[in-house]
């Protein structure tokens, strides 16, 4: 046993400090990236955010809604071929920039996506996801995964630390997934006890990534458009987005209405209510790490997406970054003191 005593920090913990400005609006901040992918080398070109490879928020018709604003979607990993088929056939122009395939680490995982890929041969993203990053067979699957795939861009998590994110890099994945347990509906923190304030690890994980050319993205905790601006400017290249995303109509999830109000269904995938729909129900062995919640209906993603955007681009102008990609460069983060983050965070 040992102890860290150096202090870990969330979102909630800092806030960003202004500084001097040459832009005069918004409307001149560029929020669009490139990349050239360590072990794939394709190159991407769009605005790096993503919805979360959750059957609730990485739908079909989110991608169909972020691509046109060349945002990503991470698709859940439970839709069927024949809905793939049919999703393919009417897809947007361009849609492989913009989407990735998620897998498991099981043989019928590998299958289904040999599958889909000899449906659309050009789509180029696979995510492997798995919960905890740390395992062996994990490793050793992303490494399967490149030899058979040379040419496909491998998203690989979830992880914390920078030894792991060194490690899934040069095991063939191209970007790394940051974040156990700082999302809205996982309790992965409560049930085992383990994780890791999300800013610290976007800070430890990107300086590992960077040093090898490759990427992270923040995976969890970001409940408003502030976090998504300090995420990215921890150094976190892409940020993904759970339950900003939930609640809209091309959300997934069953729609409830109470006295006249609608709600949708958000609940995280290692949730009973995720375990029960896909392998019938909790296994004896293990533990629900995840809750399921109602969240009030917010009509189309396109105003939240408008929010988003906004804010961060404002961010932007108070530091002085003209473009996303200097956003880091421009971030002094400034501690809250804990009476202080109370009110912030009311």
């Amino acid at each position: 046993m040992r102890i860290e005593q150096d202090i870990k920090l969330g979102f909630k913990d800092v806030m960003i400090r202004p500084k001097r400005s040459t832009l005069k609006s918004r409307s001149q901040v560029n929020l669009e990236r490139d990349f050239t992918f360590l072990n794939s080398q394709l190159p991407w070109h769009g605005i790096p955010i993503m919805a979360a490879n959750m059957d609730t928020v990485g739908t079909f018709e989110m991608a169909r809604a972020l691509s046109k604003h060349k945002l990503f979607t991470a698709i859940h990993k439970h839709y069927s071929i024949p809905e793939w088929k049919e999703f393919l056939k009417n897809a947007p122009e361009q849609i492989e920039d913009y989407i990735a395939i998620s897998t498991g680490t099981g043989k019928q995982d590998s299958e289904k996506l040999a599958t889909i890929f000899k449906l659309h041969p050009h789509l180029k993203f696979i995510c492997i996801d798995v919960a905890n990053g740390y395992s062996e067979h994990f490793v050793n699957f992303v490494k399967k995964t490149r030899e058979q795939y040379p040419k496909k861009t491998i998203i690989a998590g979830n992880v914390v630390t920078g030894e792991m994110v060194e490690e899934l890099l040069l095991s063939g994945a191209d970007i790394i997934k940051v974040g156990i347990g700082p999302g809205s509906v996982c309790t992965t923190r409560v049930k085992t006890g383990v994780g890791y304030p999300q800013l610290s690890a976007i800070i430890e994980c990107a300086d590992a990534a960077h040093g090898l050319g490759g990427q992270i993205i923040s995976d969890g905790g970001c409940t408003t458009p502030g976090d998504v601006a300090k995420a990215f400017g921890a150094g976190a290249d892409f940020v993904m987005l759970g339950g900003m995303l939930a609640g809209h109509q091309e959300s997934g999830g069953e729609t409830i209405e109470r006295h006249g109000t609608k709600f949708k269904q958000f609940y995280g995938m290692s949730s009973a209510t995720a375990m029960d729909k896909y392998v019938g129900g909790v296994a004896e062995y293990r533990a629900s790490e995840g809750k399921t919640v109602e969240v009030p209906y917010k009509g189309e993603v396109e105003t939240t997406l408008q929010d988003i955007l906004g804010g961060l681009r404002s961010t932007c102008t108070y530091v002085g970054a003209q473009r996303l990609k200097e956003l880091t460069k421009r971030t002094t983060f400034i501690r809250v003191a804990e009476q202080e983050n109370r009110v912030y965070t009311e």
